[in-house]
């Protein structure tokens, strides 16, 4: 599948929708430059849908102002590892990890997300 690189912006995240199954579709924001992920959800009270750090193989909670749920996926976008965290917590870095989605707490168990299945990243191109 080779490297992928992500630039900021938006997308949309399936969620099972292998095996001719629609799947669920969230949306997501991408986060691809170094700020952009260093900012992540910090600072928010919500989030509509998740977010993409990448690359990433750990995060943070110092600062938020929610718990959230993480997964951890790898370069085949398949979940290594799905956590929630509260706020003021330091999450271990996974040797696998190349990508991490971040979503409100309980939103990744209402969507399916669980270890060892793979999710889909469709990017929204701008300008049509």
């Amino acid at each position: 599948m080779g490297r992928r690189r992500w630039r900021d912006g938006a997308g949309t995240l399936v969620v099972g929708g292998d095996v001719g199954g629609i799947g669920v579709r969230v949306p997501l924001e991408i986060a691809g430059s170094y700020p952009a992920r260093a900012r992540g959800l910090l600072g928010r009270d919500s989030v509509d849908g998740a977010m993409l750090l990448s690359p990433a193989n750990s995060v943070h909670t110092f600062r938020m102002r929610m718990p959230i749920d993480v997964a951890y996926l790898d370069r085949r976008l398949s979940v290594l590892a799905v956590r929630t965290m509260r706020p003021g917590r330091l999450g271990l870095p996974r040797i696998r990890a190349r990508h991490v989605l971040e979503a409100e707490a309980g939103a990744m168990a209402g969507w399916g997300v669980r270890v060892g299945m793979r999710v889909e990243i469709e990017v929204e191109v701008a300008g049509g």
